[in-house]
């Protein structure tokens, strides 16, 4: 008699999410929390984030984006923008928010990896296994973008 054995890693990644649908999606800002702008359908919970975050003395801003799909505790991937003639990788890790793990980096507002935000045509966010998420044009993340940029000090 054989016998039959599943085995199941604990390591591997789990099984990758579908694209969102973002028919009637819009960017917006934050109305809870100051320096922060919000992608995703009205009504409901958000598919992406910025937030810039300002340096002190002489460091420089910094943006943090989030993706919010799930991602597997200690896992780390590429976020890849693109659009505007650009493409952007910045890193992202899963970070614990409440009882989930979410997508999150940051890096200096003068980042190349951001440059797709800045322009008036549809950009993506790709993270693997979070799917992809088409960013309707708008002009909010360029003015995002600048206004952020602007807090990096001079060299």
């Amino acid at each position: 008699m054989a016998r039959v054995t599943t085995i199941v890693s604990l390591d591997a990644p789990s099984a990758p999410h579908a694209s969102p649908d973002t028919k009637g999606a819009v960017w917006s800002i934050s109305t809870k929390q100051q320096n922060r702008i919000v992608y995703g359908i009205p009504g409901q919970p958000a598919l992406l984030t910025l937030e810039c975050l300002p340096g002190e003395g002489s460091a420089p801003a910094f943006i943090r984006i989030a993706r919010y799909a799930p991602a597997d505790r200690d896992a780390g991937a590429l976020l890849a923008l693109i659009g505007n003639g650009a493409i952007g990788r910045l890193a992202v890790d899963a970070t614990r928010q409440g009882q989930r793990q979410i997508w999150q980096g940051e890096a200096p507002a003068d980042d190349i990896g951001w440059e797709p935000l800045d322009g008036p045509r549809e950009i993506t966010a790709t993270v693997p296994g979070a799917g992809l998420v088409r960013l309707n044009p708008s002009p909010l993340p360029m003015a995002f973008l600048e206004g952020c940029r602007s807090l990096v000090p001079a060299g």
